[in-house]
């Protein structure tokens, strides 16, 4: 009983302090004269340490560290050293291009880049949204709950303390806006970096550093074709995924929007590449090591490692960084979608004139309470993370093409590529719905290939009128 309440002070202390200083940093920062782009991009004054920061922690979040964890093998290690590849293509590739358009969401490169291309970064923008409001909002609501229950073995319903997080992410997101968020994701990230390294140091001392006895495809890092990952996945889907995940997803890319400059945002994304060459020791070795514990226990292995291994003070500082790393990543996607939704849609379509912030604050308001009435539908999966990364797929191979075509595509029609939109949306929802002839990443770098195809072939196709109306010269 003593160290429950060890555990729920230090729990209440450390949270809390984190809150001042994020006020305390937030008050002291100067603010944009347009409230929307203040509130979206942080007045574009991010630094590249809060950039980096919040990069991290957006990321690393409960699915990440949970689902990743609860594989319980090194095959997902490719998870966070194939990130470095997606941060590089994001800084020296699409950075430049956002910055180079002033970009204010990702989707408006679309637009930038094609004439005509107001339909497509609306369509984009809708396909982000429904991705957010019904998959990555529940599941990472979902899985901060899970570990919570699990850690502390509480006696409350999933769905009551989703609650609990999606009504402290909507204050930071609803009040703050980005600037709070960054800040506050740096703050908690050291915290969370510290405490998932002693887990991991603490957890390697019960075992007394051996790894004896778990099983070898469970070490390898490379594998078999009846594995989670198989090996030749990493040079199709894999590759492609972490470019989407970085370079293209508004839930990340709006971080590096939000810098300076250029040069601030690269240095805040290569930094964050840095720290995903040590990322591994937290999301991944610890699964590894509560197999040989516990055995497989799936998705419940990372709370019960850090619940039994952890003093009591200590686990109450750990619920502090993973309810940092839960409100993260939620009010992030709560940004974003406002972000989306009023930038790209809202004040274009419907009142030019219109507070964007305050237009914002609706949709996180409406985001948060579709995204916790979704929560029970993620309860009974088996894999946290292969079914998070099986369900993007449906609409982040389709973008990944629209945004590779409008780049690299001379002459690509914005029409045709909507079209391929769709097709695509559609193959891979026959790949993962009714018929799966292969392992989702596979699937997900034919989906991207046949939908590029399906963009280029289309816009050829209604160029080929035009020309030949064209008189002779």
């Amino acid at each position: 009983m003593q160290g429950n309440a060890v555990q729920l002070a230090v729990f209440l202390g450390l949270t809390a302090l984190v809150a001042l200083a994020t006020w305390w940093r937030y008050r002291k920062e100067g603010r944009a004269a347009d409230s929307a782009q203040d509130f979206f991009l942080a007045g574009r004054r991010l630094g590249w340490p809060f950039i980096a920061g919040s990069l991290l922690l957006t990321n690393i979040s409960a699915e990440q560290i949970v689902g990743m964890n609860g594989a319980q093998n090194m095959l997902q290690i490719w998870w966070e050293l194939g990130a470095i590849a997606g941060l590089l293509v994001l800084a020296k590739v699409l950075i430049p291009l956002y910055y180079r358009h002033g970009c204010t969401t990702t989707t408006e490169l679309l637009e930038r880049r094609l004439p005509n291309g107001a339909s497509l970064r609306r369509t984009v923008s809708v396909l982000f949204l429904l991705g957010y409001l019904f998959i990555l909002l529940p599941m990472v609501l979902y899985t901060g709950a899970r570990f919570m229950q699990s850690m502390f073995q509480l006696d409350l319903p999933i769905l009551a303390i989703a609650a609990l997080f999606a009504c402290a992410g909507l204050a930071y997101a609803a009040l703050g806006g980005l600037r709070a968020i960054a800040i506050s994701d740096t703050y908690m990230g050291v915290v969370l970096l510290v405490m998932g390294a002693l887990v991991t140091g603490f957890a390697l001392d019960r075992i007394g550093w051996d790894f004896s006895g778990i099983p070898a495809e469970r070490l390898t890092p490379f594998g078999r074709p009846d594995s989670d990952i198989p090996w030749p996945t990493l040079l199709t889907g894999m590759v492609l995924a972490h470019v989407f995940y970085w370079g293209t997803n508004m839930l990340i890319a709006q971080r590096a929007l939000a810098a300076r400059d250029i040069r601030e945002a690269q240095k805040g994304i290569y930094a964050a590449a840095l720290f995903k060459l040590v990322t591994p020791l937290i999301v991944v070795l610890p699964g590894i090591i509560a197999f040989k514990l516990y055995g497989d226990i799936g998705d419940d292995a990372y709370g019960r490692l850090v619940g039994d291994v952890l003093p009591p003070w200590l686990a109450g500082a750990f619920a502090a960084a993973i309810t940092g790393a839960v409100l993260s990543s939620y009010n992030a996607g709560l940004n974003s979608a406002a972000a989306l939704y009023a930038v790209d849609l809202h004040l274009p379509l419907f009142n030019p004139r219109a507070d964007g912030k305050r237009v914002g604050q609706i949709v996180q308001w409406i985001a948060m309470l579709v995204s916790l009435a979704l929560v029970p539908l993620y309860e009974n999966v088996e894999s946290i993370i292969a079914t998070l990364q099986q369900l993007n797929g449906l609409y982040s191979m389709p973008v990944l093409a629209a945004f590779f075509v409008a780049i690299f595509v001379r002459g690509a029609d914005a029409t045709a590529i909507r079209i391929a939109l769709v097709f695509g949306v559609v193959l891979y929802a026959v790949f993962t719905f009714a018929w799966t002839p292969l392992h989702y990443l596979h699937l997900m770098f034919i989906t991207f290939v046949a939908t590029v195809a399906v963009a280029i072939g289309l816009g050829r196709w209604v160029r080929a009128p035009q020309a030949e109306a064209e008189p002779a010269s």
